[in-house]
């Protein structure tokens, strides 16, 4: 029996503000924001998290990592040193535990000119005290933090543009200490992880393929080349999205351009009990990174002035069109 979860709280960046959403039980169609943070001034938000509790919000800018209570005051703050004039390739991320005590930060120190590899900080949340800090070997653009939703481990996956993608893990040891692990990787993408952590789906960085593997070590269960959707592998490739929809099923997506230079994309569900195909999913998109799957066998996509819009297998409101798919996994934060 998979445990019922908490609320999940996203947050979308709006007018330069950040918007906090509960996703919660009943909570469907559009989405209205449950708490809203003013950033201070002449700062520019890349990533953000906010507390469960909705009280409290970290956020990353190009040169530093804030956090602020709901009012706006100031909790503490820590600075990337040196400063950097790079404004572009470099995008520092942030993820809050799951218990909320620590705070950890991805630094894309190489692409910043800050030295010859990134960083993976962990901040004390109260305090903002460094309480562990991993140098790293990557020379990333971006990344992602998936939170596992049991043992509270959390993946980070870095983009390295052309030259891959690097996935760590960081868990908390018996004393208590953070450790580091780096998965033999340099060619996958980690899009999700199962409701019940027992699994985690990565994408092959050249697109070619999808698999599905076992949490925490890695192990492959399946792969399902392009081909295996039934596409051609010259002319089709699986997009850097998707994830899981309920425990037991997954969503993949298959993209492609037509002929006469049209770009498409169609959603395939897999069986990841088995490993085999469930049939297509038709779901109102207008590109392949909107739909974004919760794991309750519900999902979200773009909705009227930015809100998020959830949707079920009932029917539910149509969603007007989000902006144009991002160009690499790694632009995917902006959604």
């Amino acid at each position: 029996m998979i445990p019922e979860p908490p609320p999940k709280v996203i947050t979308r960046l709006r007018d330069g503000r950040i918007h906090a959403y509960v996703v919660g039980a009943g909570a469907y169609g559009r989405l209205e924001p449950a708490a809203v943070f003013q950033p201070r001034d002449g700062e520019e938000v890349v990533a953000s998290v906010v507390r469960q509790d909705l009280e409290r919000v970290v956020y990353t800018t190009l040169n530093g990592v804030v956090c602020l209570t709901r009012a706006g005051n100031l909790v503490w703050a820590s600075d990337f040193e040196p400063r950097s004039d790079v404004r572009h390739g470099h995008r520092p991320g942030c993820a809050l535990s799951l218990d909320g005590r620590t705070v950890w930060v991805y630094r894309p120190d190489a692409m910043a000119g800050r030295g010859d590899g990134d960083q993976w900080v962990v901040h004390d949340a109260d305090s903002g005290v460094v309480v562990a800090r991993q140098e790293l070997e990557t020379v990333g653009h971006g990344a992602f933090h998936h939170v596992h939703p049991v043992d509270g481990s959390i993946y980070l996956d870095i983009g390295e543009g052309q030259d891959g993608s690097v996935i760590l893990l960081g868990t908390v040891g018996a004393d208590g200490e953070p450790e580091f692990v780096t998965y033999p990787w340099q060619d996958r993408c980690l899009i999700d992880l199962a409701p019940s952590g027992h699994q985690f789906m990565t994408v092959d960085h050249g697109q070619a393929d999808v698999a599905f593997h076992r949490h925490p070590n890695g192990d492959v269960l399946f792969i399902l080349p392009v081909e295996a959707f039934g596409y051609d592998p010259e002319e089709s490739f699986v997009e850097w999205s998707g994830g899981y929809l309920t425990e037991h099923t997954a969503i993949v997506t298959v993209g492609g351009e037509s002929e006469d230079e049209v770009e498409w994309f169609r959603h395939h569900l897999v069986d990841v009990r088995t490993g085999t195909l469930s049939g297509e999913f038709t779901v109102e998109a207008s590109n392949p990174y909107e739909l974004v799957p919760l794991g309750d066998g519900s999902w979200l996509t773009g909705g009227p002035g930015g809100d998020p819009v959830r949707w079920s297998s009932s029917p539910q409101p149509s969603a007007p069109p989000h902006p144009a798919a991002p160009t690499s996994p790694y632009e995917r934060q902006q959604l």
